[in-house]
């Protein structure tokens, strides 16, 4: 009879134990790496030209590379996907250069700093970089130009853990 109780509640516990068990595998997951390399696009600060309208550098082909002399990256706050006053400018650049350019089409790269989980960190750049397209789509940039991807803290731009180079990480890229 003891035996029998034993041999239940075993079977219970592995039951129980079973259902708790994550059915994904995430290392099984495909990734493709979609990122463009930056070619010529300086990636600090914002400038434009004398009558108010950013320059354009080219090469043979005009791949991977946007508006002249303007930055490429927006920084965000800690655990936050609110695109910032001062990054407005920047990301109005951006989209009358994508709107004058209509053939061209931009990666929108979420990335986040080394705190919290990796899914976490995935939703959260993903919410970043769809916070840059949203605004560039309301400047009427067409939704076919932009495309939003995230990279959460996969890919950081500073290896430090200091404010200033967590700071660094909470950022989306802009890439032609």
């Amino acid at each position: 009879m003891m035996m029998k109780k034993s041999v239940w509640v075993g079977l219970l516990m592995v039951a129980l134990l079973s259902g708790c068990a994550s059915g994904v595998k995430l290392d099984d997951v495909p990734v493709e790496d979609k990122s463009a390399t930056s070619s010529g696009a300086n990636s600090q600060g914002i400038g434009s030209g004398q009558n108010g309208v950013a320059g354009v550098l080219t090469d043979k082909s005009g791949a991977g590379v946007g508006p002249a002399g303007v930055g490429t990256v927006v920084y965000f706050d800690y655990d936050s996907y609110v695109v910032r006053a001062e990054a407005r400018p920047l990301i109005e650049t951006h989209a009358r250069f994508l709107k004058a350019n209509q053939q061209r089409k931009a990666s929108l790269e979420g990335h986040t700093d080394e705190r919290g989980g990796r899914e976490y960190n995935l939703a959260l750049g993903q919410k970043r970089a769809e916070a840059v397209r949203q605004a560039m789509t309301l400047l009427g940039v067409s939704d076919s130009q932009v495309e939003a991807v995230s990279y959460g803290k996969e890919k950081p731009a500073a290896m430090g853990s200091s404010e200033t180079d967590l700071a660094k990480n909470r950022r989306v890229e802009i890439r032609y």
